[in-house]
Formats: C-alpha cells, sequence, structure tokens
C-alpha cells in the first residue's frame, strides 16, 4: 500500500496544546486519536494531529496548513456541541479534503433518531414501534403503542439521557420522563417499544461492499431483572457501576450460524439504508423468538485500541492497525478518484 499522509483531526475539552504539539501524548495516552497515530505510524504513514475546540478560523487554518491524501476524522463535538459534529465534517466537504466516516449528510441523518427509524422501516428492516413527543405539546400515546415502553432524547448519542427510569410502565409515568428529557435535554423525546432480550453490537467496515463484524454482546449480572437489561449511560461509561453490577461486554455467544448470517445481513443492510460509510456500528435488541430489532445505526463509533469495534475486528481477522489502515484507505482512494 502506498505510504499515505494522513491529518489526524479531534475535538478538544480544553484548548490544544502550543504548537499542536502531542509527541508525549503520543508516547502514552489510550484515547482513540493516539492509539490512530500510533496504529499509523507503525504501518509507516505520515501523520500529523490537529486538536480543535470552538475556532473556526483555527479550524480551517489547520486542515489547510499541509497537503494531506486523507483526514482522519475523530471529531465528534463542535463548540462542545455534538449537534454540530455534521458541520466539521461539510467544511471538509467544502475545502475538497478526503476524510474517513460518514458524510455530513450520513451524520445529519443519525442524529435524527426517528427520521432514521423511517428511513429503516421504508427498507423492510424492523424495528420498535415508536413515537415523537415534541416540547411543549402534550404527550399523546398511540393506542397500537404498548408498555412497556423506553424513553429516549431525539438527537442524542452514546446514551445520554438513558437511565433505568427510562422504562415507563404506565401513562403517568411516560408523562414524567418525557418531561424529564424536555427540560434536562432540551430536545424531543423518542419513546419506542421495549424489546426483551440480549443487548449486541454489530459493527460493519468497508463499502464496496461492507462487511459485518462477530457480534458484541453486553451482558448483564444474573440478579438484573429483564426491564434492567438497557445499555443505559452508567452501564456504557461508568466502570465502577459495571462492576457493581456484573456488566461486561463480549464476543456473543451460542448464536446459530443462521442467526449470525441474518444478524450480519440486517446490520449491512442497516449500515447502507442509514448512509454510513466506511464504518460503522448496528446497535440491536434480539428478542427471545430471535427476532432482530434495530434499535440504532451509529456513525463513527468509539476507534479506541481495544474498544468493541476494534476487538470485533480482531475477532474478524483484522488487527487493530490493518483495521486503522484500511480505513484511512478508503478515505485517500475517495480523494484519488475526486
Amino acid at each position: 500500500m502506498k505510504k499515505l499522509r494522513i491529518l489526524i483531526l479531534f475535538d478538544t475539552d480544553a484548548e490544544p496544546p502550543a504548537g499542536q504539539d502531542y509527541s508525549r501524548q503520543i508516547e502514552s495516552a489510550d484515547e482513540a486519536e493516539f492509539d490512530v497515530a500510533r496504529a499509523l505510524r507503525g504501518q509507516g504513514h505520515e501523520v500529523r494531529l490537529f486538536g480543535f475546540r470552538c475556532d473556526l478560523d483555527t479550524l480551517v487554518a489547520g486542515l489547510r496548513a499541509e497537503p494531506v491524501d486523507a483526514v482522519f476524522n475523530l471529531s465528534e463535538r463542535f463548540r462542545n456541541q455534538s449537534g454540530l459534529d455534521y458541520g466539521v465534517a461539510a467544511l471538509m466537504e467544502m475545502l475538497d479534503l478526503p476524510y474517513t466516516g460518514a458524510s455530513a449528510e450520513g451524520l445529519m441523518l443519525a442524529r435524527n433518531k426517528a427520521l432514521t427509524k423511517m428511513v429503516l422501516v421504508y427498507q423492510g428492516l424492523r424495528i420498535p414501534h415508536f413515537f415523537v413527543c415534541l416540547r411543549g405539546l402534550p404527550v399523546q400515546r398511540p393506542s397500537d403503542v404498548r408498555f412497556p415502553l423506553i424513553v429516549k432524547p431525539l438527537d442524542e448519542d452514546a446514551s445520554v439521557g438513558i437511565a433505568q427510569r427510562s422504562v415507563v410502565h404506565d401513562d403517568p409515568a411516560l408523562t414524567e420522563r418525557v418531561a424529564f428529557i424536555h427540560t434536562r435535554h432540551n430536545t424531543a423525546a423518542i419513546v419506542e417499544e421495549f424489546i426483551a432480550g440480549r443487548e449486541l453490537y454489530v459493527g460493519v467496515i468497508g463499502n464496496d461492499p461492507p462487511r459485518a463484524l462477530p457480534p458484541i454482546e453486553m451482558v448483564f449480572g444474573e440478579d438484573t431483572t429483564e426491564e434492567n437489561r438497557i445499555a443505559t449511560f452508567k452501564a456504557k461509561w461508568s466502570h465502577k457501576y459495571r462492576e457493581a453490577r456484573g456488566i461486561q461486554n463480549c464476543i456473543a455467544k451460542n448464536l446459530s450460524k443462521e442467526l449470525k448470517e441474518r444478524l450480519a445481513e440486517v446490520a449491512v443492510r442497516t449500515y447502507q439504508a442509514a448512509g454510513l460509510r466506511d464504518y460503522g456500528r448496528i446497535d440491536v435488541r434480539l428478542a427471545h423468538d430471535d427476532e432482530i430489532y434495530i434499535v440504532e445505526a451509529n456513525p463513527n463509533p468509539y476507534l479506541a485500541d481495544g474498544e468493541d469495534l476494534a476487538w470485533a475486528a480482531e475477532e474478524g481477522g483484522q488487527p487493530y492497525p490493518q483495521l486503522i489502515e484500511k480505513i484511512a484507505e478508503l478515505a485517500a482512494s475517495r480523494g484519488r478518484k475526486a
């Protein structure tokens, strides 16, 4: 493979260091941008890192500073707003810079969970029945949507706004939780029928054609009730919470060959219908009758070494350095064609 010039782009919580010097972090830090940098350098590619926070002129200057074959886009926010992630991608499109991951259009679609679900239904894919509760309007549950229900913010990701109280069993509890989403997260709420079953994450990589990776499962402690087996914010991100409740992620077991094939087919169809590109993750619930319900299509999932997507890729025969190099090459090839 031709050696590439790659800019790794990411957002920062604080102001970036002077001169964008990340040499110390590349040596030891365990965050995705530094794992990606180490992997690409290990494969012989030329790598530059650029962190940004809230200044548009600085971001444009950083993108234009040196010629590159591809931008490895690890940005998730602009001005600390996750809803502006698509703007960073759109900016790179206007600057004619090939970049990894979902397009601006794909990021915008994924941000609106209801719109994504309507696209998936149109493509004949199975999702839980749902409805949307807009801010300032009374909650009106359709008669064909049945309890228990789970209430989420319409346009957040990473399980933001999801807790054990998100699962509700009656209309008063539904109204209370919707009001919480409206007030706390300042957004509409999406309400879905709760699907009891297994929580599975199916990574997908590539474009022509995409390939599904072995499923990862979030496994809960034996004393966890069925309706508490949900991927809350704490269940995903709090090590202390996970340890206390026996929650762990693992390569999914006890899946028949036929079921693995169906999961792979559904994941790839969802990935394509949702407009994902290069790499993504499809979250599903596997019901007790082995029906597959799509919960979410995630563009640009977390790419740190050892995390779910990297783990699944390695299980599927693609070690981390090769995974990262493949994603970079996909973007670089789009640049060459353009």
